[in-house]
């Protein structure tokens, strides 16, 4: 578990499903997600449970992201390995997806933050990528805001939309953050 000053980033519990298959079911928030699809509670269901295997395997994984002020869920963020992309590959991916309402606030920044220096201060990892559709203004200003330096465009074999990859190596991290 981590704790941020607005958010406790956390494992999945049960009752998160229906909450985060309410955040994948709108549209919006979905647009630049693989082919733009919504996801069902079912599918979401299978989606959480991946994640947590991840966090077996691995020794990381997607946060489920809590609202410390409420216990509201508002999405996640956190470390995969971006096998839909093989030529980034090895990497560990940082991402994030938040519902509608906390959108504008700052909170996947500060979320994502948190996950990164997880990923480099607790697992040790030699660089984190992030990758975002062509066109994700927002998603790439976390991204910089993060540190993160583009180093490539591509076209997505996951969702056949073009796709940018950001970097950011530890010896940035270290350097940038002390």
């Amino acid at each position: 578990m981590l704790e941020t000053p607005r958010l406790i980033l956390r494992r999945w519990r049960e009752e998160d499903v229906a909450p985060m298959a309410a955040v994948n079911a709108d549209p919006e928030v979905m647009r630049w997600i693989r082919d733009g699809g919504v996801l069902d509670e079912q599918q979401t269901r299978v989606r959480v449970q991946a994640w947590e295997n991840e966090w077996e395997s691995q020794g990381f994984g997607l946060f489920a992201v809590e609202i410390r002020s409420t216990g509201e869920l508002a999405g996640f963020t956190g470390l995969s390995v971006p096998n839909y992309l093989p030529e980034v590959l090895p990497a560990v991916e940082i991402g994030w997806r938040l519902g509608r309402s906390y959108w504008g606030q700052g909170m996947a920044t500060e979320a994502a933050a948190a996950a990164v220096r997880f990923g480099f201060e607790e697992r040790g990892l030699e660089r984190i990528v992030s990758i975002a559709q062509v066109g994700n203004d927002a998603s790439e200003r976390i991204m910089t805001k993060l540190g993160m330096h583009p180093v490539r465009e591509t076209v997505s074999p996951a969702g056949g939309r073009r796709v940018r990859v950001f970097e950011l190596p530890s010896d940035h991290y270290v350097t940038t953050t002390r």
